[in-house]
């Protein structure tokens, strides 16, 4: 197989399906949470798009890593959350609705923000072959994101009940498809995964770490409930690390396997963390008493 299919056909078309199946699940009343919780939308969406962000500049500069993993790190932070924040939120007792609401928004703010945080990183870390915002890179960028979600929202549409059936196996389907996509993309870049793997390890779980902590506390502090708090928890905390790849290996974007390196690092170590915290949460949930000082301040 050629060493380029896999980055530049199959992870697109995974991240594709991905998207596709997200799509298939959302409708435009999605976004009548914005109403109904319009502080907790926009301090979910100001702590994903900017203070992660920051959060994630200082640690490569306390870390000093080298140019392309910083970049590396700033695409993962530039990343939108995931379903997967969803399945978390859900099991933690947040606000679902929130979250979908949320990860509505966060796939089409992306492209345009993904580029701009990602542009000014490789003209500050490498300063040169930044992608800028050419509006080629762009629509491919639309064409990965967006675009699969709105062909879902419309299949949706047009045929819910069509849309409903195909929900379960399009997202098994994504799972499958990723496992063994990420498996051939890690396994061809295993060398430079192996050589930096020790040099951004401790980065990648500081950021999975303190981006769940500042999703649920900024809000808390603004007066946001415990429920909509965990839900911009785990949307903030939860980054779409196959994105990241996907932009990271694609000869037509960034084309640099290191720079993939601390998304491929991440999304091993975040589950852990993002599990114990939505176990947590739904043991005080049942219990009816907080079990951790989080949640006790979250009260």
């Amino acid at each position: 197989m050629n060493s380029s299919f896999v980055p530049t056909v199959l992870l697109p078309v995974a991240l594709g399906i991905v998207m596709l199946g997200l799509g298939l699940t959302l409708r435009p009343t999605d976004f009548t949470a914005v109403a109904r919780f319009p502080r907790a939308v926009f301090l979910a969406l100001f702590c994903q798009m900017v203070l992660v962000p920051a959060l994630c500049l200082g640690l490569v500069l306390a870390f000093d890593l080298a140019p392309e993993l910083a970049v590396g790190m700033m695409l993962l932070a530039a990343s939108p959350g995931g379903t997967t924040a969803n399945l978390f939120s859900h099991i933690a007792g947040g606000d679902v609705a929130l979250n979908i609401t949320l990860t509505a928004i966060n796939s089409v703010l992306s492209v345009v923000t993904l580029p701009i945080i990602v542009n000014l990183s490789l003209a500050g870390f490498i300063g040169d072959g930044a992608i800028g915002l050419d509006p080629s890179k762009v629509i491919q960028v639309f064409a990965v994101v967006l675009l699969p979600v709105a062909i879902g929202m419309y299949i949706r549409h047009r045929s819910p009940d069509f849309a409903a059936r195909m929900e379960r196996p399009v997202r098994i389907a994504s799972i499958v498809v990723l496992v063994v996509v990420i498996a051939g993309a890690v396994f061809q870049g295993r060398k430079d995964i192996v050589a930096h793997i020790g040099d951004v390890g401790l980065a990648a779980v500081l950021l999975a770490l303190l981006s769940l902590a500042i999703g649920f506390f900024v809000p808390r502090m603004f007066g946001v409930g415990p429920r909509q708090a965990i839900s911009s928890a785990f949307e903030v905390g939860i980054h779409n690390a196959v994105l990241a790849i996907t932009i990271a290996l694609s000869p037509a974007l960034l084309n640099d396997i290191t720079m993939a390196v601390p998304a491929a690092v991440y999304g091993t170590v975040m589950y852990l963390p993002a599990a114990l915290i939505a176990y947590l949460a739904s043991r005080r949930n049942l219990a009816g008493r907080p079990t951790t000082p989080v949640e006790q301040m979250a009260d």
